[in-house]
C-alpha cells in the first residue's frame, strides 16, 4: 500500500486559544484520512492534543522555547524528513517556517494561515509597527506556496491589506464540529444558574480583552435585564477583567452578571444557555459562533470583519449589529429570546464546518488529492 504524502504541522501556542482547538480536531483528522502527520511544536507551548496518538501521528517536541529560536531545529527536520507538506499558523510562526522552507533546499510545500481579519489587527498597532509589519508580511508571505484563512471575508482582507492576489488565498472552514465535541456536549453541568425553572442564562466566550468587546455585551445586558428576568455569563480569562468587573459593578449587575474565568469545556453550557451572543470588533471567523449553533443555541453576533455575516446574512431574523451598538445589542438579544431560531436552520448553516468536510477542504488546498 502507497503511503500518503507527509504533512507536517509546526504551531507555537498558548495552550487554549482558536489554534489549539483547530490543532487538536485537524491534526488527528488528516491521520485518520491516511496521512503521515508531524506536530512539530515548541518547549513549554501548546498545542497539547486531547486524542490519543495514531501510529500516523507524533508529536516532534523542540528544545527551543521561543518561535524564532526554533529555527535551526525546525531546518534540521525539513532537510532530514522532508515532508511533502508543512502547515503553520499566526504570524511568528509562520515568518519562521517561510525562512526555514527556504534555506532547506527541501520541495516542501509550505502553507501558511491567518486566522485572524489582518487589517483590524493592523489597524490596532502604533503607525511605524503597522508600515513594518504590512510590507515584511508583503515580502515574505509571498513566498509561501498558499496561504489560508477561516472566512472568504478574512481571504478578501487579506489581499487587499497585505497586497497578495485574491487567488492565492484559500478561505477553508475549521473543523469544529467534531465526536468529541459530541460527547463533550452532554457531559453534565453544574452550576447554580442552570436547571428548571431558572431564568435564561445569555452565554459570551472569550478571551477578556479589547477585541472581544464584552463592555458592550455587558452594556447591552443591562438594557436588556430591565425588561426580562435573565443571567448573563462570559466565560474567559484576560487582561481585561479588572475593566469589565469595575464595569458590573457600575451597572449594578453582581447578581446578574458572572465572569467564572476559563473553563476547559465549554460546550455544555452553550446547549443549557438560551442565547449565545459574539460582541466582538474583529474576528477571522468566530469559532465559537459556530460551536454555539452546533449546540443548537440561538445566537446574535456583532457585523464585526469577518465572518459572522458570512453564516448568519442567509438565516432568518435580525441577528446581526453592528460592533459597539449597544441599544441594538439588546433589541436583537430580545428577538431571540421573543422568537428563537429553529434548530433545523442553526445545523444547517454550520454543516462545513463538520470534521470530514474541513479535512476535505484543507487537503484540497493543501494540494494534495482527496480519494
Amino acid at each position: 500500500m502507497d503511503t500518503k504524502p507527509r504533512i507536517a504541522c509546526f504551531l507555537a501556542t498558548s495552550g487554549h486559544s482558536g489554534v489549539d482547538r483547530l490543532a487538536k480536531n485537524l491534526l488527528p483528522g488528516l491521520a485518520q484520512a491516511g496521512h503521515p502527520v508531524d506536530l512539530l511544536k515548541i518547549g513549554n507551548h501548546g498545542p497539547y492534543l486531547d486524542t490519543p496518538l495514531r501510529e500516523n501521528l507524533q508529536v516532534i517536541e523542540f528544545n527551543a522555547r521561543h518561535v524564532y529560536t526554533a529555527l535551526p531545529e525546525l531546518l534540521r527536520y525539513l532537510k532530514r524528513v522532508r515532508p511533502n507538506v508543512l502547515l503553520t499558523d499566526k504570524d511568528r510562526v509562520n515568518r519562521t517556517a517561510i525562512f526555514a522552507q527556504a534555506f532547506s533546499g527541501a520541495k516542501t510545500r509550505l502553507v501558511v494561515r491567518s486566522g485572524t481579519t489582518v487589517s483590524a489587527n493592523l489597524a490596532s498597532r502604533g503607525r511605524f509597527d503597522r508600515f513594518v509589519q504590512r510590507n515584511s508580511m508583503r515580502y515574505l508571505y509571498r513566498r509561501a506556496d498558499a496561504i489560508l484563512t477561516p472566512s472568504k471575508g478574512a481571504a478578501d482582507d487579506f489581499a487587499s491589506t497585505i497586497g497578495i492576489p485574491r487567488e492565492r488565498i484559500s478561505a477553508v472552514p475549521s473543523p469544529l464540529i467534531t465526536p468529541q465535541f459530541m460527547r463533550q456536549l452532554d457531559e453534565p453541568l453544574d452550576h447554580s444558574w442552570f436547571g428548571p425553572g431558572k431564568p435564561r442564562v445569555i452565554l459570551g466566550a472569550g478571551e477578556l480583552c479589547r477585541r472581544k468587546d464584552f463592555t458592550t455585551l455587558i452594556r447591552a445586558f443591562a438594557l436588556l435585564a430591565e425588561n426580562y428576568d435573565c443571567r448573563l455569563l462570559i466565560l474567559g480569562e484576560g487582561r481585561a477583567r479588572a475593566r469589565l468587573e469595575q464595569e458590573i459593578d457600575r451597572l449594578g449587575l453582581g447578581d446578574r452578571v458572572s465572569l467564572p474565568g476559563f473553563v476547559a469545556n465549554p460546550y455544555p453550557y452553550m446547549k443549557q444557555s438560551s442565547l449565545f451572543v459574539l460582541s466582538s470588533l474583529w474576528e477571522g471567523m468566530g469559532n465559537v459562533l459556530v460551536e454555539a449553533m452546533a449546540a443548537e443555541t440561538p445566537v446574535v453576533s456583532t457585523d464585526c470583519p469577518s465572518g459572522p455575516a458570512e453564516l448568519l446574512s442567509g438565516l432568518s431574523g435580525e441577528l446581526l449589529v453592528a460592533p459597539g451598538d449597544v441599544p441594538g445589542l439588546a433589541e436583537a438579544m430580545a428577538r431571540q429570546l421573543d422568537n428563537p431560531l429553529s434548530k433545523s436552520e442553526l445545523l444547517a448553516a454550520v454543516d462545513a464546518y463538520r470534521l470530514e468536510s474541513s479535512v476535505s477542504g484543507y487537503l484540497a488546498a493543501m494540494g494534495l488529492l482527496v480519494e
